[in-house]
């Protein structure tokens, strides 16, 4: 069955989209690189989108409950990815059972929350002691460096690798690691290639509302996953935080 792509907002990246490729292969990149923490496990993801990380994890995990606040969204994710059991619901009051999870992930969503103190509490809550919470998000330092606001008004609050890990201690989690997904080789090539950063390039021409230039297009499209690093050194020069927390 074919199902029609969610519209392209800003708001959520969409995989099949030529244009949108970058953003869908940086979000996998970290997908793939947490999924090992999901192996065998109940997972919750909060704040599922589209549904394609869901899809991912089930793969691995036991079983995959997938969430998302968006109506919308959630029926698509429902029909594009039938393995995972997505459930239309809001995160700062989770429709699951006190210590009933696994492991809860939770990627490029935490920006978009005005609670997120409170969701991070009831991530706690639903988690089983010693269950595991995945989290990604935009570096503020990188994203929208020297701003007040965020660059994507989508976005509620972008943090640091500092400010995310207070969060997370506040909430009742112990921080087993904070790495920083940055580019590798083959995207550094390509900043270089378009004047120091492809992410400028590609802003550029989504404000401006113009024609893609047929090189920048090929650099976007030939993107893999595996073109971006996670590491755990300079992280406050990364483009996305990659926390590992556990429920103590």
């Amino acid at each position: 069955m074919t199902v029609e792509p969610l519209p392209l907002t800003g708001e959520r990246t969409v995989p099949g989209i030529p244009v949108e490729n970058y953003w869908f292969r940086r979000h996998e990149a970290a997908y793939l690189h947490l999924v090992r923490h999901c192996a065998d496990a109940v997972v919750l993801e909060a704040g599922c989108g589209e549904g394609y990380g869901a899809a991912l994890i089930a793969r691995h995990a036991t079983r995959v409950i997938a969430l998302d606040y968006d109506e919308q969204t959630a029926a698509h994710a429902a029909r594009a990815h039938p393995g995972p059991a997505v459930v239309r619901g809001n995160l700062a009051s989770l429709p699951v059972r006190t210590a009933s999870i696994d492991v809860v992930a939770n990627l490029q969503v935490i920006e978009h929350l005005w609670d997120q103190a409170g969701f991070l509490a009831e991530c706690a809550r639903v988690l089983r002691p010693g269950g595991r919470l995945l989290v990604t998000t935009p570096n503020r330092i990188t994203f929208s460096p020297g701003r007040d606001t965020p660059l994507n008004p989508f976005h509620t609050r972008e943090l640091n690798a500092a400010e995310l890990v207070e969060l997370l201690r506040d909430a009742g989690f112990t921080v087993e690691r904070v790495a920083g997904l940055r580019h590798g080789p083959a995207l550094r090539a390509w900043d270089a290639r378009f004047g120091g950063s492809l992410i400028d390039a590609q802003v550029a021409v989504a404000v401006g509302g113009g024609t893609w230039p047929a090189d920048l297009l090929a650099a976007v499209t030939s993107v893999r996953s595996a073109d971006f690093e996670i590491a755990d050194d300079d992280v406050d020069a990364s483009l996305d935080l990659v926390a590992v927390a556990v429920r103590r």
